[in-house]
């Protein structure tokens, strides 16, 4: 798709999700392959580096896209990728926006050029307008089980005590990130 509304709450894993759809549309494998995470594409999307992928967010912490940024990415949305056959944009906080920017961006998503994805990150889907939503694919994360937690933690931790893992699995309520925070900043605090 052209365009697609990753959502879920802080910590659910909304940028590791987008990094992967990214990589997968930049990516140099067979389709049915994609994304390899081998090849220079994926390599550069996964290190924050690729040339053709940007990231749009607020002027400031906590401040929703302008309008202005809306045009300033729709102008660069004309000019041809530079590496691949497609460029990728990211927008942080797209639940955010006024409405006047989501009326900008819709009509980016509904007359973009035909090499532009636009992949627009919310906590609150409902926070943008029905129009922008049905112009997307909604891929909307939600909270996993403490038992697969366990497992997704067991498994990027091999080195933590079970009983470590175990607690952060279940404080976490469902949200990935929270509990690979709490194991690394605990990681930091002990090494101190």
């Amino acid at each position: 798709a052209h365009a697609y509304l990753i959502s879920g709450p802080a910590g659910s894993g909304r940028h590791t999700l987008a990094a992967l759809v990214t990589a997968a549309m930049v990516c140099s494998a067979p389709l049915a392959a994609r994304p390899c995470g081998e090849c220079v594409p994926c390599k550069k999307v996964l290190r924050g580096i690729h040339p053709d992928v940007q990231v749009f967010s607020g002027p400031g912490e906590g401040k929703p896209l302008t309008v202005d940024q809306v045009r300033q990415l729709r102008a660069d949305a004309y000019v041809r990728p530079n590496e691949g056959e497609r460029k990728v944009y990211w927008l942080e906080g797209a639940d955010k926006m006024a409405p006047p920017a989501q009326n900008a961006m819709l009509k980016l998503l509904e007359e973009g050029p035909p090499y532009a994805a636009f992949l627009l990150l919310a906590e609150n889907p409902g926070g943008l307008l029905q129009t922008i939503r049905s112009r997307c694919e909604e891929l909307a994360l939600t909270p996993v089980s403490p038992a697969e937690c366990e497992q997704c933690l067991a498994a990027r931790f091999p080195g933590k005590d079970p009983g470590e893992i175990r607690r952060a699995a279940r404080s976490c309520q469902g949200i990935l990130g929270r509990a690979v925070k709490e194991l690394e900043d605990d990681g930091a605090g002990r090494e101190q």
